[in-house]
């Protein structure tokens, strides 16, 4: 703060809105010479005067109605709100992204506390009254008028960006915590309280398609089921299923696609948590799926139940090691992981084990009697259940 800023100050001590209003012109200012420091989209459009001229207007009218309608306690009014809308939709069509979007935002919010902190410094104990009514009003006013700036802001980018590339925005929006009602309502999907996440990993690190293949795959699967998706990066991608009983069937289809359009083995895992939540829900999911087989094509979305086993054992190196020294045995008996993958998968019925492996049931019990004597553990009982499956599990999961 400059001198003669702080000599303003003084001069009207203990008028709080009054010292505010004699403040806006200075700290939209300001506000604008933040944004530009601290955010690139910003900073580019500083660099034009007419940009700048028009990102400084809107931040002084923002605050001079701000001013002028919480000293008197009224609401914005829809003529307000409509201003603030437009402004919205022009930083859409300009190509501001929703990420600096929504950062401006909460640092519009920032500066307001901040500015009236500095009032309050000045005015002594008498603006404290008049601080908590701003407070308040802030409360009640900053979602009204947050949502239209957001609703403008996402119906002017609809021109800009294809629809494809919106979805992929909501779900980043959903990924990061935040409030994404107002994009599932511009995309016609569903906003859920709870989501299920689901990680397909593609289990082969020289994947590296092209931009427009990551696009065409994205566009089959909106296509096949609109719910909010994305690429994380070349190797993970995500689907988020509101949440009900049904997720792992519907999820299913879904991946199964995308395992065929990458043409990649992949494994798939999932976790169910609030909106809130969801950036820890994306962390289980990853490790859900680096501890899930890999499969050509999925049979299954793997859940923490499924697991949970693989996952405590990868975190004790002991066990771990162990592990391996039981699958390094398995080994060497031909077909032993894939007979017992099916066996445990069918819940050690031996006709419908043998059926799936298309032997005979005599072949079956060779091979489980061929384990037992390599590993020194029955896969029928169960200590051999849950050793073995576990250890089966793990072996699949590193393909």
């Amino acid at each position: 703060m400059t001198k003669e800023e702080r000599v303003s100050l003084e001069v009207h001590v203990g008028d709080f809105f009054g010292m505010l209003a004699k403040r806006v012109d200075a700290n939209a200012r300001r506000a604008v010479q933040i944004y530009a420091r601290d955010l690139p989209e910003w900073r580019t459009m500083a660099a034009s005067d007419h940009e700048h001229a028009a990102v400084l207007d809107f931040a002084v009218l923002l605050r001079r109605r701000t001013v002028e309608l919480a000293s008197h306690d009224r609401p914005f009014t829809d003529d307000d709100l409509a201003v603030i809308a437009s402004v919205g939709h022009e930083r859409g069509r300009a190509g501001v992204s929703l990420d600096s979007a929504r950062r401006v935002l909460g640092m519009h919010t920032t500066l307001m506390v901040q500015e009236m902190q500095e009032v309050l410094e000045a005015a002594g104990t008498a603006g404290l009254n008049d601080q908590l009514t701003m407070l308040s009003w802030l409360g009640q006013q900053g979602v009204p008028a947050q949502d239209s700036y957001t609703r403008g802001f996402l119906d002017g980018q609809r021109h800009l960006l294809p629809d494809a590339e919106r979805v992929q925005q909501f779900a980043a929006a959903l990924l990061a915590g935040g409030p994404a009602a107002e994009l599932a309502f511009q995309l016609n999907m569903p906003a859920a309280s709870h989501y299920t996440v689901t990680v397909v990993r593609i289990a082969d690190p020289d994947f590296r398609p092209a931009p427009a293949t990551r696009a065409e795959i994205l566009g089959l699967l909106i296509d096949k089921d609109r719910l909010p998706m994305r690429w994380n990066n070349r190797l993970e991608f995500v689907v988020l299923l509101p949440a009900t009983n049904q997720d792992r069937e519907r999820a299913l289809p879904l991946v199964t696609a995308f395992a065929e359009s990458v043409g990649r083995p992949c494994a798939v895992g999932a976790t169910t948590a609030s909106v809130s939540a969801l950036p820890g829900a994306l962390s289980l999911a990853r490790q859900i799926s680096q501890a899930a087989p890999i499969e050509c094509v999925p049979r299954r979305v793997s859940t923490i139940a499924d697991v949970f086993v693989e996952l405590g054992a990868a975190r004790l190196p002991e066990v771990d090691q162990w592990l391996r020294q039981v699958a390094h045995r398995l080994s060497q008996g031909p077909d032993l992981v894939a007979t017992l993958a099916a066996y445990y998968r069918h819940d050690m019925n031996r006709m419908a084990t043998a059926s799936h492996l298309y032997i005979h049931p005599r072949t079956l019990d060779y091979r489980l009697r061929r384990t037992r004597e390599l590993t020194g553990i029955d896969p029928t009982t169960t200590h051999g259940v849950r050793t073995l499956s576990a250890t089966v599990t793990r072996i699949l999961a590193n393909g």
